[in-house]
């Protein structure tokens, strides 16, 4: 049975007899795991399992594992991770050691997730760091620059696809000049296209080969005035698919995030016509998943040849002394501390 085009995630640390018959029925692309899922290794495995389970293939299990606020396994059962700043701070006095020091952390990242049965990571972000940029983005970047930013997010992005495990490069086309959190309300960029050509833009255009990717809730005025990327044609057109040239799989950023505007089915169906491949789902609620699964088509045409293209990527991953990996980015980020 082929997939519908959304990613869903659930209440709790496991599922409840209602949710696994929605997902059988309506039969997700994939899933979210958010920290109200997670309690211990063996518990998110046993989650993870039942997810797959429940639609009957080894359907993406996705994760927010940034490091730093970001990171939803944390302690005592998964060890701390970076923030992206350092990395960018240590790019600047030697940026070999900086490349090398986020694909290693990346990898590290990747074996914690491989262990749990997740195989797709929502990093790197390529979003440029703004002065005046809420700090929803903050240290969640890797610098002010689109070509250190884009080299240290191309390095995140092998580390994990090296374990074995999916990068998902957001936010698209920028989210870094956003003067609100999205999560809360819908920001407005007035920037001149130029300039974000020239900038944000530019740090995602080098990344266009990825094979995941998630859209920005953020309105750039001087391109669409009306509606943020997610739900317009013309920033998907002309912006992601057109002078970006992204390829992947591209799924909006979550529905039901505060940035958007109408009912969930407005919102699924404004998505999708503007070119999303898949919407994205977050907060576990039934009702809204139930609404997110009645708009969704199932996968086919040229976004499910994204998809197999992207899922091909999983390649079991050679094992590694995940410990002596994150020893070993400590102390390169240690030389800029």
């Amino acid at each position: 049975m082929t997939s519908r085009a959304f990613i869903a995630g659930c209440a709790g640390p496991h599922l409840t007899p209602d949710e696994r018959a929605f997902f059988a029925d309506a039969a997700p692309w994939g899933f979210i795991l958010f920290a109200r899922n997670v309690e211990t290794p063996d518990q998110v495995r046993a989650l993870v399992a039942d997810l797959r389970a429940a639609v009957g293939w080894q359907a993406p299990v996705l994760i927010d594992q940034e490091g730093g606020r970001v990171q939803r396994l944390r302690p005592p059962h998964w060890p701390e991770y970076p923030p992206a700043e350092p990395f960018g701070a240590l790019y600047l006095s030697d940026p070999v050691a900086a490349l090398e020091a986020v694909r290693l952390n990346s990898r590290a990242i990747a074996a914690d997730l491989y262990a749990l049965g997740i195989d797709v990571d929502c990093l790197p972000c390529a979003d440029l760091r703004h002065p005046d940029g809420h700090g929803i983005i903050g240290n969640r970047a890797y610098g002010t620059a689109p070509e250190p930013v884009a080299a240290l997010a191309r390095a995140a992005a092998v580390g994990l696809l090296e374990g074995g495990v999916l990068p998902v490069l957001k936010h698209i086309p920028g989210h870094g000049r956003a003067p609100a959190d999205s999560h809360e309300r819908l920001p407005v960029v007035t920037a001149p296209r130029a300039e974000l050509e020239a900038a944000d833009f530019a740090a995602f255009r080098a990344l266009a080969d990825l094979p995941l990717g998630m859209t920005a809730h953020v309105v750039y005025a001087d391109i669409d005035p009306d509606r943020p990327a997610t739900t317009s044609p013309k920033v998907m057109d002309e912006v992601i698919r057109g002078s970006i040239g992204f390829t992947g799989l591209l799924m909006s950023d979550d529905l039901s995030m505060g940035a958007l505007a109408g009912d969930m089915a407005t919102r699924g169906r404004d998505a999708l016509a503007a070119g999303c491949d898949l919407l994205l789902h977050c907060n576990g609620r039934l009702d809204e998943m139930t609404i997110v699964a009645s708009v969704s088509p199932r996968l086919s045409g040229v976004a499910q040849e994204r998809a197999e293209r992207a899922l091909a990527l999983r390649q079991p991953p050679a094992e590694v002394d995940a410990a002596a990996l994150r020893a070993t980015v400590a102390a390169r980020i240690r030389q800029v501390a």
